[in-house]
Order: structure tokens, then sequence, then C-alpha cells
């Protein structure tokens, strides 16, 4: 596909796919992202044909007038589409295949100063929630969902949703069901809830048995009682 038909494809998806999209008016001033793949495209191709200097100087007034960080350098396919943006980072060796929404805050960052591929592939149809950081060179499955603000360190299997700081792979084989940011599952939410049900049981279990302890247990609540009275005063 040439560079201009890349290019017409990157703003026609928009249209497709974005309700907010009201008219190409909005381009100028609502669409940061699209704009920040519009001048990659360009320095991209620079980038390969051996104009590294100039390609780098394009994306880095990209950045100040966009706000997204993008290296000349990253492979992006169609129809990526960077939603709001502001604080987006995508590195050298980045790689993201067509068809891929990341929204703002998203870093696909590396943890190597070695040379050679230190950045994340993000495979076919991938979503990328809002804050989320993708560290290392790592493949995060086709249609995964990552969730905002998770730290993902590990390959992310094909159709699973991963959460969480460090984030875990959870609802696999679930391609097409919709991304809903606020319906994510709360891992430490569930842990804590599961720890305090085994706590009761247990307690229930050594009162049952052990009578006296009941005793010293009401003894050690009236001295706490106490206690938290006495700082009050």
């Amino acid at each position: 596909m040439s560079l201009w038909s890349e290019i017409k494809e990157d703003f026609l998806n928009v249209k497709r796919n974005d309700p907010a999209f009201k008219s190409y008016f909005d381009f100028l001033f609502n669409y940061p992202g699209v704009w920040a793949i519009f001048w990659y495209r360009i320095s991209n191709r620079l980038y390969k044909s051996g104009f590294i200097r100039l390609a780098k100087i394009i994306m880095g007034i990209n950045k100040i007038f966009t706000q997204i960080d993008i290296h000349p350098g990253a492979t992006i396919g169609q129809r990526v589409f960077i939603d709001h943006g502001i604080g987006v980072v995508i590195g050298e060796t980045a790689i993201i295949e067509d068809d891929v929404l990341i929204y703002q805050g998203v870093t696909l960052g590396g943890v190597s100063l070695s040379p050679g591929k230190r950045h994340p592939t993000i495979k076919k149809g991938v979503v990328i929630g809002a804050g989320a950081k993708i560290l290392g060179n790592i493949e995060i499955g086709e249609e995964a969902k990552i969730g905002a603000n998770s730290v993902v360190i590990k390959d992310v299997p094909p159709c699973s949703t991963a959460v969480g700081i460090p984030a875990h792979n959870i609802e696999k084989g679930r391609c097409k069901d919709p991304f809903m940011h606020n319906k994510l599952p709360d891992i430490s939410k569930e842990l804590f809830e599961y720890l305090v049900k085994r706590v009761a049981v247990l307690e229930h279990i050594l009162m049952k048995d052990h009578s006296e302890l009941l005793e010293k247990d009401l003894e050690l609540e009236e001295i706490y009682k106490s206690f938290i009275e006495s700082m009050k005063n």
C-alpha cells in the first residue's frame, strides 16, 4: 500500500469507528492521535530511506504539538487508532499490527539497554486501555485486551484480558467481546474477600472446639477498645 493510501485509511478509520466524530473539521483540533500517525507515516519512510536525522526532527516537532512520542523506527500497521493520545510513547523496535486501538497514556517501552528488539509486539486487533504500560520484548496476542493502568511484563495470549500490576491474564478465549473498562474484574478485591471469608471460617472452627479461646479473644477486644479510647483523649 502506498504512503497516501495508508494515510487516507487512517483518517477513514476514525470516521468509521469513532462515535464522537462529527465533521472533518474535528480532525484539526480534536484528534492528536491521527496527526501523530500521519507524521509517523512520513517520517518512517524517511527513516527507512536513510534520512534518520530528518525523520527524528519531524517526530520531535510532532511531539511538541500532539504530546505523543513515536520513534520513527517503530513499525505501525494499518488502521491503528490512538484515541485522544496525550502521553502515548511508542519505542523504536515496537511492532503494532493492523486494527489496534490505543488509549491515552499508553507506553510501549523497553527494559533493556542492549541493541536489538527490546520493545513489545502488539498483534492484530488488540485494545490497550488508558495508562497501560507494556514493557520489554513481549507479545500481546491477537484480539487481546489490556486493562487501564496495567503493567504488562509477560506475553499475553490471544483473546484474553490482562489486568493488574503486574498484569495477570484472565478471561481467555473471548475474542469478540467488547472491551468494557468499567467491567474489568478487581483481582485485589476478590483476593481480599476470599481471605476475609477464610479467616471467618477458621475463627468459627477455633471457637467451636476451644471455648477458652473465645474468652481470651473477648478480653483482647476490651483491651483494644480501651487503648483506642485513650488515644482519642
